[in-house]
């Protein structure tokens, strides 16, 4: 008899990618959550799962197993029903790697920043490698037209993020993940919801450290924030990346990694970055060199990461997952590095929790330099100062996407980078159809 599993906050990008998983695995999937749109809820009616919007218990069917988001909390009535009748339960993270991830050589892609783009990068060079890798990804890679997959490879790649596990699991998700091969591509402070320090976040990635075996492998770059976490015991060897010289062509930029290089449509030094993780991480799987980052020249990035959502013959509109200042600004500039003196203009979202709660207010106004123009979004919830964040950049602040959608469709030249971790209340859509 199938087995039927049932996922509250399915929508996310982390369990919309498990429920994929497990349908794939050959279980029945279903789910509730509150906000469900776009690229996730398209994928799972792909998948022919079924979706509930809203948290009432009297939705909730009768499954053999619930799996709970770390967006759920008690209180919540799902999870009230599931507590009061002694049902089987389990956060996303330990489903995965009790039922999937202990058997497997997992590759798995951490940090503040790049999580996305460079899982999606080992991926794709492992499949034109032939090795036909599984994956579970925080976003939809245009490669491959999904955010996850299961194949009897023995490898799997996975995005391990730092965020909570679930109500009762205050470990990082990516302690459950039975990592064997562990990229770090950064290590800033970020979830100030969760984290008040980043020494909270440190002691996090130091369990993940202890847990990769002493025939795994750590990459990172150089870089003193990742350097202090081998400070309490380092049992694996390790790989440090060095950037290497970028230069732009037509077709986005080119750099080596050690003898080979790769010509690729990415721009940026983030990139090169993720690349060069990207390239040694597969390489400890067994890909040669020269193999990965040939692959790297047919990788045409992920949905959301500086995605082009409109062209006409004088002006571009980008869609952009931006969370932190540190990806604000390196995305802008590697735009900046390509499109020279032409004018750029970033509509900009205070979405995460993190973003929300002012913590990066002081470096805002930095990210934004290579911007010639940026129009904000201010939540009502907001108490600090937006306008006043953003002194040294050429801002102005909106109470409605409506406001920002009648000053935006005026601009008829350069480029328009919209920037949120979130559906913007759909602005970029209604932007588009203005023009």
């Amino acid at each position: 008899m199938t087995k039927h599993i049932h996922i509250l906050g399915i929508a996310g990008t982390f369990m919309g990618s498990l429920a994929i998983i497990a349908k794939e695995l050959g279980y029945k999937v279903s789910g509730q959550d509150q906000k469900i749109y776009p690229p996730m809820s398209t994928q799972l009616k792909e998948k022919g799962i079924d979706i509930t919007e809203g948290y009432d218990a009297e939705d909730l069917p009768d499954a053999d197993e619930y799996i709970i988001g770390n967006a759920l909390s008690r209180g919540n009535e799902c999870v009230e029903k599931i507590l009061n009748g002694y049902k089987p339960f389990a956060s996303g993270a330990q489903w995965l790697g009790d039922k999937v991830l202990s058997k497997k050589w997992v590759i798995a892609i951490s940090g503040t920043h790049g999580k996305t783009s460079t899982a999606s990068m080992v991926a794709w060079i492992l499949d034109q490698a032939d090795l036909n890798p599984s994956f579970l990804i925080g976003g939809v890679t245009n490669n491959f037209k999904s955010s996850a997959r299961y194949t009897d490879s023995p490898f799997f790649v996975i995005e391990a993020d730092e965020y909570d596990t679930a109500f009762f699991d205050k470990r990082s998700k990516f302690i459950h993940y039975h990592s064997r091969t562990l990229v770090i591509n950064n290590l800033e402070f970020d979830h100030a919801d969760i984290f008040e320090t980043i020494e909270d976040i440190d002691r996090q990635f130091k369990h993940l450290i202890r847990t990769i075996p002493s025939e795994g492998l750590i990459i990172y770059p150089e870089n003193e924030n990742i350097e202090r976490l081998f400070s309490d015991g380092l049992y694996t060897p390790t790989k440090t990346s060095k950037k290497t010289n970028l230069l732009s062509t037509s077709k986005g930029s080119s750099f080596e990694i050690d003898t080979s290089k790769v010509d690729w449509e990415l721009l940026g030094e983030h990139n090169m970055q993720n690349a060069i993780h990207a390239v040694y991480a597969s390489h400890h799987a067994g890909v040669p060199i020269d193999t990965a980052c040939k692959a790297l020249e047919s990788f045409t990035g992920v949905k959301r990461r500086l995605e082009v959502k409109y062209q006409n013959n004088n002006l571009t509109i980008y869609d952009d997952f931006a969370h932190h200042p540190t990806a604000i600004a390196t995305t802008l500039n590697g735009l900046r590095s390509k499109v020279g003196s032409e004018e750029i203009t970033v509509i900009l979202e205070f979405r995460s929790n993190t973003m929300k709660m002012g913590y990066h207010k002081d470096h805002m106004g930095e990210a934004l330099f290579d911007a010639d123009r940026v129009m904000v979004l201010k939540p009502k919830e907001l108490d600090w100062d937006v306008k006043a964040s953003l002194s040294t950049a050429n801002a102005s602040v909106f109470s409605t996407i409506d406001e920002i959608i009648d000053q935006a469709k005026l601009i008829e030249t350069g480029h328009i980078v919209v920037m949120s971790n979130g559906s913007f209340d759909g602005l970029i859509d209604k932007l588009i159809k203005s023009y």
